[in-house]
C-alpha cells in the first residue's frame, strides 16, 4: 500500500464525520459542503462522494432537507440539518474518535 491508499482509506472513515460536523454547525447545501472540505485537501471530495452520502445520512435519520430559495435569482438549494438522531450519532462519533485520538497519541508516546 502507498501514501495515497493509506490516505484514502483514512478519509473514507472521517468523511461522514466532517460532513455531521459541518451540518451540526450550520444548515449546508452539497456545493458548499464540497466547497468546504475543499480547503482541506485530504479531506477533498467530488460530488460523486458526497451525494451518495448525504442520501445515505438522509435515509438513516441523521439528517434532514428542505428546499430554500436562491438569492438574487440564483436557483433553489437543498439544505440539510441535522436531526435529534443525527446529534445523538454525533456524539457517539465524538467518543469514539477522542478513542482514537487517545490511542494514537499514546502509541506515538507523546
Amino acid at each position: 500500500m502507498n501514501i495515497d491508499d493509506w490516505k484514502s482509506q483514512l478519509k473514507r472513515g472521517t468523511l461522514e464525520f466532517c460532513i455531521l460536523l459541518m451540518i451540526k454547525k450550520k444548515p449546508s447545501y452539497g456545493y458548499e459542503i464540497i466547497s468546504t472540505l475543499e480547503k482541506y485537501p485530504i479531506m477533498a471530495a467530488k460530488e460523486n462522494t458526497i451525494y451518495p452520502l448525504l442520501r445515505r445520512l438522509l435515509k438513516e435519520g441523521y439528517i434532514s432537507s428542505s428546499w430554500q430559495e436562491g438569492l438574487e435569482g440564483l436557483p433553489p438549494r437543498k439544505y440539510y440539518s441535522m436531526t435529534d438522531k443525527g446529534l445523538d450519532y454525533l456524539s457517539m462519533m465524538f467518543v469514539e474518535w477522542d478513542n482514537l485520538l487517545h490511542a494514537v497519541t499514546e502509541l506515538k508516546g507523546e
